[in-house]
């Protein structure tokens, strides 16, 4: 039971290792992703055998004398209830931050109602000489390299005598699923949202990575974006990658984006052929032409 990144990477390990594995989500798939992306992840766990139950929740869970477990379910839209027996559940529905148990709220450290994760500028909380890193913390990503990284910076600050803060912006991630996710800065409905529609370009491809011509896979769900605004040079301002070895792919560019990469940097770099990051400098087609993005040869 899961929406998020963990889920749909443990479905995908384990219809891989041959068993059987139906994912439940009650709303949006990979939220807080590109949605176009979510959607492509989806439609090739589903062309691997993943089934999904999509806007569902449970609502009971019964061990029969079997020991197999009988799911009830409802669906978010009619109310409907169905049931179904499985062998094991797994619920991969997220952190839960421990402020409670450490009664941060004795010390006078404010935190968010819905979630009970702390608020804090630059680490710092509310209360002088108490700071939080890592998952904690509201609205920031719930990935280790961050915690170590705002961690040392955070030592760094106060024993070290520096001053560089932690940048929560253009953190790169990997969703491992069967077809790999690699992402760095803005989702298209982020930016959208950000800079409006009519202010921003998005460059798309698909392509036929090298790896997949040996064991004949399909490579209809490989694909490519990149976002940038429309406005000359052309910065560049998310990154979006689905295919094999996708968090390889994506770590160099994560760090070009720091460093205010721009599309007409993109175009002018000589890829290295035949990988699937080069796939990245070769993209011209754009979503407001409105032509076909598919590959034409092998090659893409």
């Amino acid at each position: 039971m899961a929406n998020k990144d963990i889920g749909l990477e443990c479905a995908g390990f384990l219809v891989g290792m041959g068993y059987d594995a139906t994912v439940m989500v009650r709303s949006v798939l990979l939220r807080g992703f590109d949605q176009q992306m979510a959607g492509l992840i989806r439609e090739e766990m589903v062309e691997r055998g993943v089934k999904f139950l999509h806007k569902f929740i449970p609502v009971k869970i019964d061990k029969l004398p079997s020991g197999k477990l009988l799911v009830h379910y409802k669906n978010v839209v009619d109310n409907s209830v169905q049931q179904e027996e499985y062998d094991t559940v797994l619920f991969a529905i997220g952190r839960k931050a421990l402020t409670e148990e450490l009664k941060v709220k004795n010390a006078g450290v404010d935190v968010q109602p819905a979630n009970l994760k702390i608020h804090a500028n630059d680490e710092q909380t509310n209360v002088p000489n108490i700071f939080a890193v890592g998952d904690v913390l509201h609205e920031r990503p719930e990935l280790t390299p961050v915690a170590v990284q705002a961690g040392k910076l955070l030592a760094a600050r106060l024993f070290g005598h520096k001053k560089t803060l932690m940048d929560y912006a253009d953190v790169a991630t990997t969703v491992f699923t069967p077809l790999e996710y690699g992402c760095v800065g803005y989702s298209e409905e982020h930016a959208i949202k950000q800079y409006g529609e009519a202010n921003i370009e998005v460059y798309h491809a698909f392509y036929k990575p090298t790896e997949f011509f040996v064991p004949q896979r399909n490579p209809k769900n490989c694909y490519l974006k990149v976002i940038c605004l429309r406005e000359a040079p052309q910065k560049v301002i998310g990154m979006h990658f689905l295919g094999p070895n996708a968090g390889e792919v994506i770590q160099g560019y994560a760090a070009a984006l720091k460093c205010g990469l721009t599309f007409e940097a993109l175009e002018n770099t000589v890829g290295i052929h035949p990988t699937i990051s080069e796939e990245f400098t070769r993209v011209t087609i754009t979503k407001r032409s409105g032509l076909d993005p598919t590959p034409q040869s092998c090659c893409s």
